[in-house]
């Protein structure tokens, strides 16, 4: 359930420009959330990166359980996703601020993300949603 909650976070701090677009009202809701994008981001990060570890070490549950399997893997790539773009900040400076090179790729990566946040924490929305009703009713 805190894995439903903490993507539903991230998807809101992900898309807060569409969100606040079409309800100036939420900007107050999501100021205060957006104080802790940082350390969302990289849990979220490291949350699911570790996760698509999981779903690789463990292929064989998708002849078991296809349907939840299919829904950690595009779970766990989405936390990784959102995670790595609203953690960029920390992520880089613990990591890659001794190596220019790493610095130069992880920043290229990011520019192509980008332009997909909004979208991406839309989905994110969503994605927790259904993982939340997912878990509820399991």
């Amino acid at each position: 359930m805190l894995d439903a909650l903490l993507i539903i976070a991230a998807g809101i701090l992900a898309a807060s420009g569409l969100i606040i677009a079409r309800r100036p009202d939420a900007a107050k809701l999501i100021d205060k959330l957006s104080v802790y994008q940082g350390w969302i981001g990289v849990v979220l990060f490291f949350w699911g990166t570790w996760r698509i570890i999981w779903v690789v070490l463990n292929l064989g549950f998708f002849g078991v359980a296809p349907f939840w399997m299919v829904v950690a893997t595009a779970v766990s790539v989405l936390e990784a996703v959102l995670g790595f773009l609203l953690g960029f900040g920390l992520i880089t400076h613990w990591t890659m601020r001794g190596n220019a090179v790493a610095m130069a790729r992880g920043q290229a990566i990011r520019q192509k993300l980008a332009p997909f946040q909004g979208t991406l924490g839309l989905v994110g929305i969503a994605a927790g949603a259904l993982l939340l009703v997912l878990t509820i009713l399991r």
